[in-house]
């Protein structure tokens, strides 16, 4: 979607870093400590992987609407997580839709946040991270929490952008990483707590499985 390289400063202090990554890439490290390191990073556009049709789970159960606005909030240019590309949608009447959240307990605000999946997350959490753009850096993801959409809700339904992921202090550069762009369905939801209901929470447990 971006035709050109987008530059992206990142300044690592406990007031700037942590309102970048929780606004621009989803509610990442409020917790980050404060350092003085300064760096400055390219990242260079990809083209959008996958579309933003309904994904099977959730077929049917929409209706395609126009919000300039909250679509917008959704999506970001390279390097800035959230969405690449986007369609929102309006959760039709009579309809149970449930979505599922990955989140992190040392942190109970991040319970109702704005990112959601269609499916339940399973598999190997490295990649439930690079599918959904989370940097390992930001959340154990060792919660989730189910919930229903009230009928009338407004989402927006894409595949995600690229985010930088650079660690916390004291780590140095160029101890950083980027998750490049995905083809997994998100669901980006706003104002969480007043449009989701029947919400149940699950722990994450230690499952090891011989690796490949």
């Amino acid at each position: 979607m971006q035709k050109q390289l987008t530059l992206i400063v990142f300044t690592l202090t406990l007031g700037g870093c942590a309102s970048q990554y929780s606004t621009s890439a989803k509610e990442a490290a409020n917790d980050i400590s404060s350092n003085e390191s300064t760096a400055v990073f390219t990242v260079p556009p990809a083209a959008c992987l996958g579309n933003t049709e309904l994904p099977p789970s959730l077929a049917g159960q929409f209706t395609p609407v126009s919000d300039p606005s909250l679509l917008a909030n959704a999506t970001a240019p390279a390097g800035e997580g959230k969405l690449c590309q986007g369609q929102v949608y309006q959760a039709n009447d009579g309809e149970k839709i449930t979505v599922y959240r990955a989140w992190n307990s040392r942190n109970s605000y991040t319970r109702l946040g704005s990112w959601w999946a269609a499916n339940k997350p399973a598999g190997k959490t490295s990649d439930y991270q690079t599918n959904y753009e989370i940097c390992y850096i930001w959340s154990p993801l060792d919660k989730m929490v189910q919930c229903d959409l009230k009928p009338g809700t407004k989402v927006v339904i894409g595949t995600g952008q690229s985010t930088f992921c650079a660690p916390p202090p004291p780590a140095k550069y160029p101890s950083t990483y980027i998750l490049e762009v995905s083809a997994k369905k998100q669901v980006y939801i706003e104002n969480t707590a007043d449009v989701v209901t029947n919400c149940r929470d699950f722990n994450n447990e230690f499952s090891w499985a011989a690796a490949q």
